[in-house]
């Protein structure tokens, strides 16, 4: 099956991009609605989630991509591998997440991902970037304790900022004394992951844990 052809990059301050999604029904989207949730913020083509849902039955993951297309593409993949722990949505995680969240059973949500982001590598872009204040004081308020944010960029800048931001919020603890991991504790690479580490060159990779 061929690729649904999308822009690379798309403005999050873009008009069309301000309308907040509704609360969602958890009981419908998934079947068992009340295990731990994974969040994947900026799933792109969702075969990163996919693949988790197929391997780790006893949670439930949800993809958020700002480009729809991917978002119909993921889901009727979905659909035909009959994964009932899995879910894309399309919104803009940066004016929809307290909106999505309020409604999601308590102590669910119990692992974020935020993966290889958009950079928009000017300066007066940099409000364009996904992880902003607002973003993580939202997964701090829904985070069950314990939880993780597990962070990672093949752009060091990005990888700093997206840092510094969990870091100075005072519920998230970085694990590994502020190093780098050398390795993706998750069980499944991203395929910009993959691509990456073929050519030789670094990802920067850190875990947050709301304590």
């Amino acid at each position: 099956m061929s690729r649904v052809r999308v822009r690379q990059h798309v403005n999050p301050l873009a008009q069309k991009y301000q309308v907040s999604i509704d609360a969602l029904n958890w009981e419908k989207i998934y079947t068992h609605y009340q295990q731990p949730l994974h969040l994947d913020i900026g799933c792109a083509r969702g075969r990163f989630l996919c693949q988790m849902a197929e391997v780790s039955k006893n949670w439930n993951f949800l993809g958020l991509e700002i480009r729809q297309p991917l978002v119909e593409e993921a889901n009727r993949i979905r659909d035909d591998l009959d994964l009932g722990n899995l879910h894309y949505l399309f919104c803009n995680v940066n004016n929809s997440l307290r909106s999505l969240l309020s409604s999601l059973p308590s102590q669910t949500l119990q692992r974020v991902s935020i993966q290889f982001p958009d950079p928009w590598f000017k300066t007066r872009h940099a409000k364009r970037r996904v992880v902003q204040p607002e973003l993580v004081a939202e997964l701090a308020e829904y985070l069950a304790p314990g939880g993780i944010v597990f962070l990672q960029s093949d752009i060091e800048f990005v990888a700093v900022e997206m840092c510094d931001r969990f870091a100075s919020h005072p519920i998230f603890q970085r694990q590994g004394g502020g190093e780098w991991l050398s390795e993706n504790p998750l069980a499944v690479a991203t395929e910009r992951e993959i691509a990456t580490q073929n050519k030789g060159e670094p990802v920067y990779r850190a875990i947050f844990v709301k304590s």
